[in-house]
C-alpha cells in the first residue's frame, strides 16, 4: 500500500507510470474518481469543522451564561471533579502454611488457594488448622 502512495506522490513515478501502462481514457477516468474522493473527503472535513465549530460556540454560551449568574466556570469544575480514589490497602493473612520447598508462606484466604495448601487439604486437613 505504501508503493502506491509513494507512487501517487511522485510526479516523475507517475509519469512513467502512466506512460507505460495507462491509456488516456483511464487516465481521465482515474482522474475523475480522484475528484469525487478529493471532494468528499473537503466536504467531511467542512462537515467537521461546522459541527467542532458549533459545540465551541455552545459551550461559550453556557460559559458566558455561569459568568453571568456569578459563577466561575473553573470553581463549578472544582465542585464536581472526581476525587482520586484511594489504593485498597493490603489484606493481612490469615493462614500461614509451608509451600513444598519448606518456605513458610502467608495466604489471605481471597482468590485461588496456593497449590501447597490446595494439596495439604485434599489430603484431609482442615483450613482451621492454619488460622494465624
Amino acid at each position: 500500500m505504501t508503493d502506491a502512495i509513494q507512487l501517487l506522490m511522485n510526479i516523475r513515478s507517475l509519469r512513467t507510470f502512466t506512460r507505460e501502462s495507462m491509456t488516456l481514457e483511464q487516465l481521465q477516468e482515474a482522474l475523475e474518481k480522484l475528484t469525487q474522493i478529493v471532494n468528499e473527503r473537503t466536504a467531511e472535513e467542512e462537515q467537521a469543522k461546522a459541527a467542532n465549530k458549533e459545540h465551541e460556540e455552545k459551550l461559550e454560551a453556557y460559559r458566558q451564561m455561569l459568568l453571568s449568574d456569578g459563577i466561575d466556570p473553573e470553581e463549578l469544575l472544582a465542585t464536581t471533579a472526581k476525587t482520586p480514589k484511594k489504593p485498597r490497602e493490603a489484606r493481612p493473612a490469615k493462614y500461614k502454611f509451608i509451600d513444598e520447598n519448606g518456605e513458610e508462606k502467608t495466604w489471605t484466604g481471597q482468590g485461588r488457594t496456593p497449590s501447597a495448601l490446595k494439596k495439604v487439604l485434599d489430603e484431609g486437613a482442615n483450613l482451621d488448622d492454619f488460622l494465624i
